[in-house]
C-alpha cells in the first residue's frame, strides 16, 4: 500500500472537522475501530496509556467508532466522544463513527484490509465468535471491536493486530518501538 494512496482518503474528527491521514505524516500510527458497550471496551483505558507514552516519540492513537458488531457502538459522534472523555480520559484522536465492513465500508478499512489481510494474534477471539455464530464475511475483514492496524512513518501498513491483542501486548509494543525507530 502507497503512503499516497492512505494519505489522500478523506477522514472526519469526530467534531466534525475534515482531515486525512496526512496530516499524520512521519508519525506511526496505530489505527483501532472502536466501541462503547463491547466486552473489549476497558481497551481505551490502555490504548490512552500507550498515546501517553509513546506520543511523544512520534506515535498517534486513531480511534475509529464502528457499530457493525452487535450494535455495540449505538451513540451518536457527540455521545461518543462525551463518553470517551468521562470514562477514559481519551485525549487521543477520535474520528466520526465508521464502517469497517460490508458493502457500506469507509475507504480507509478498505485501503487497511487490502494492505494486511491477516490479523495477527493468538487467534482464541475467532474461535470463541466462530462457536457463537458471530463471524460472517470472509478471512481479510475486521474480525470485531478494538482490531489494531499500525502505520509506519512511511505510511505503509507494518501491522494488524487482532482484537484480543491488547494495546500492551509484548508482539503489539515491539512492533510499535520497531515502527518508531525506523527512519522511514
Amino acid at each position: 500500500m502507497t503512503s499516497a494512496k492512505l494519505d489522500t482518503i478523506p477522514l472526519t474528527r469526530i467534531d466534525g472537522s475534515e482531515t486525512s491521514l496526512a496530516d499524520y505524516a512521519g508519525k506511526v500510527l496505530l489505527v483501532v475501530n472502536t466501541a462503547s458497550k463491547c466486552g473489549l471496551t476497558p481497551q481505551y483505558e490502555a490504548l490512552e496509556a500507550l498515546y501517553r507514552e509513546k506520543h511523544g516519540a512520534g506515535l498517534e492513537v486513531l480511534g475509529f467508532p464502528a457499530n457493525n458488531f452487535k450494535g455495540q457502538e449505538p451513540g451518536t459522534d457527540e455521545e461518543i466522544a462525551s463518553f470517551c472523555s468521562m470514562n477514559y480520559d481519551v485525549s487521543f484522536p477520535l474520528f466520526s463513527k465508521v464502517s469497517v465492513k460490508g458493502e457500506d465500508m469507509h475507504p480507509l478499512y478498505r485501503a487497511l484490509t487490502e494492505a494486511a489481510p491477516e490479523a495477527a494474534g493468538p487467534g482464541t477471539m475467532r474461535a470463541r465468535l466462530e462457536e457463537r455464530g458471530l463471524v460472517d464475511g470472509g478471512p481479510s475483514d475486521v474480525l470485531w471491536n478494538f482490531e489494531k492496524f499500525l502505520i509506519g512513518r512511511d505510511g505503509a501498513v507494518v501491522g494488524r493486530f487482532a482484537p484480543d491483542v491488547t494495546p500492551d501486548a509484548p508482539e503489539l509494543r515491539e512492533s510499535i518501538d520497531r515502527a518508531l525507530s525506523a527512519t522511514g
